[in-house]
């Protein structure tokens, strides 16, 4: 099937693909499997070697990362042979990670020596192309859902550290009626003057930082400077300080520089980037939204439109929307309820499965599009965190699974368009069966695991002896992985029936909570099987 779709590739994007694609240095924000191994494994179908840091300098949910490591890290690889681009995550370089940015106590002449270093590599490394990625600092609506990844007083006053912060950005922005100016006064009064200035402080910092990384954008040390607004609202501080950051930047032109929501797909756009300017590759997308709000959603975790998102990801990734399909290399088609609204995957009342208003509508959609030849992605986004059920069944029962050429429907839905934009933009120089080998992985992770498994999990855990939690596994990890991996396997006989069987699967979790989790499947799988024996051994082997 895949064969087939490849064979309207173009001969030019074939010989690109078959000239020897070099190296690519690429710095992740942190360690996660999205963030380092989803990514790799997209531009490794086209052949490139992708030279990553060894994975004791990455950060994680409890170590910060080595900056220092991986400045010397980065000189050392920095003049390999057949070394194309490098892209690199600044929060890596500057604080460790991404949850280093957040919780680092780092002084302001420390970071700004860190984000100077950049201008010195590229003095020293002048015809190595630099794509480099930051991210504005996150404002979670709620203290306990933002866990260990901010300061241990956000748990009791993050909740009203966010609406405080939404108030002075409205303030600013349109002004406050009267109860709104009370509820500013009081909320001066109920968050710690110690608390609120050390999170401000903070946020001054990461500021600064972008604000250098800026100044070296019109230096010319970048080839191109993206700033990502993690989890954020249409009013919070990061909407705030995104809207200076665009405007402090604003002579640079988006084919340098650019602001937009989110952050853990920006490492995917930024390498997209590198890899179609290496070849001179413009590629065309067609956006299709379902019918109702369309583009006009606000997602959850966003603080705009998704469709500016997504024409902001279009030029990150460097290509061109276009007005109408038949001139496009592939369709973007977007799945959004009809109402605007997005839910959370895990919602088993919502996410049940059973088709809701503008399901068949936007099926019937994808199935007019791929029946007329016409190459098509899908991004789905009426959840968060998770697979539309309902989506994925039908799409199932009419047979266009292994008929896309890219699928998303993870994290949030900047996540997920960015990611899905990136892996279509690719998919057309990439050789026999790689487009499905990456719908394979979207499929376990996005739809089997986060939107089904988890869940299942989730309730299950009481189950299970030992200390441990969703949010901190502790010493259930092994118990939780292992009846994981039966639950995964089951799940995927039932959904995935030319895939099931084939492969060893077995699924662990990097961070030590089931929020996201690393599915080996294959020889991954084995060996990881092979190493745990005899603690944890896979329902297949047994």
């Amino acid at each position: 099937m895949c064969v087939m779709m490849l064979m309207a590739c173009s001969t030019e994007a074939k010989k690109k693909y078959d000239a020897d694609p070099g190296k690519i240095i690429y710095i992740p924000i942190d360690n996660r499997p999205i963030s380092l191994k989803q990514t790799v494994a997209v531009a490794e179908k086209l052949g490139y070697e992708m030279v990553v840091p060894p994975d004791e300098l990455l950060g994680n949910r409890d170590f910060p990362g080595n900056p220092d490591g991986l400045w010397q890290w980065l000189e050392e690889n920095a003049d390999l042979k057949n070394l194309r681009a490098a892209v690199i995550a600044s929060d890596s370089m500057i604080y460790g990670s991404l949850v280093g940015s957040r919780k680092h106590e780092l002084d302001e002449a420390e970071l700004t020596a860190r984000a100077e270093r950049f201008f010195e590599f590229h003095k020293d490394h002048k015809k190595l192309p630099l794509y480099v990625f930051s991210s504005i600092m996150r404002t979670p609506r709620s203290g306990a859902a933002s866990g260990h990844e901010e300061p241990e007083y956000y748990r009791s006053y993050g909740a009203d550290i966010f609406r405080y912060t939404a108030l002075i950005d409205k303030q600013e922005l349109e002004g406050l009626n009267r109860r709104e100016k009370k509820e500013i006064a009081f909320l001066e009064k109920l968050i710690p003057r110690t608390v609120l200035s050390d999170w401000m402080e903070r946020r001054k910092k990461n500021f600064d930082a972008n604000k250098h990384l800026i100044d070296l954008a019109k230096k010319k040390t970048f080839r191109y400077l993206l700033l990502g607004r993690d989890d954020n609202a249409p009013y919070c501080q990061t909407h705030l300080e995104s809207r200076y950051l665009t405007k402090y930047g604003s002579g640079l032109g988006k084919e340098t520089f650019q602001s937009t929501s989110g952050i853990d797909e920006i490492g995917m756009l930024m390498l997209t980037r590198a890899i179609n300017e290496r070849v001179n590759n413009v590629p065309l997308v067609y956006v299709k939204y379902n019918w109702g709000k369309g583009g006009q959603t606000i997602p959850a975790y966003s603080d705009v439109p998704i469709e500016d998102s997504i024409d902001e990801a279009i030029a990150a990734a460097g290509g061109v929307k276009v007005p109408r399909a038949e001139r496009a290399d592939f369709v973007l088609a977007v799945s959004t309820n009809p109402n605007g609204k997005t839910a959370e995957a895990m919602n088993a009342v919502l996410n049940d499965g059973k088709a809701r208003e503008g399901t068949n509508y936007f099926v019937d959609t994808v199935n007019d599009y791929v029946s007329k030849g016409y190459k098509v992605a899908v991004a789905d986004i009426a959840f968060s965190n998770g697979a539309d059920n309902a989506l994925m069944e039908e799409m199932r029962n009419r047979n266009l699974l292994f008929k896309l050429q890219a699928y998303g429907g993870w994290n949030t839905a900047t996540n997920t368009t960015g990611f899905v934009l990136s892996t279509a933009m690719l998919s057309k120089m990439m050789p026999d069966g790689a487009i499905d080998d990456l719908l394979v992985t979207r499929y376990l992770d996005d739809w089997a695991y986060q939107a089904n498994v988890r869940n299942i999990m989730a309730r299950q855990l009481t189950w299970l002896r030992g200390d441990g939690y969703y949010g901190k596994l502790g010493d259930k990890r092994d118990a939780v992985s292992d009846r994981t991996t039966r639950l995964l396997e089951r799940f995927v006989e039932q959904n995935l029936p030319p895939f099931a069987g084939s492969e060893y699967m077995k699924v662990i979790f990097p961070w030590g909570r089931m929020f996201e989790a690393d599915i080996l499947v294959g020889r991954d799988a084995e060996e990881s099987i092979e190493r745990s024996r005899p603690h944890i051994v896979s329902s297949r082997a047994e």
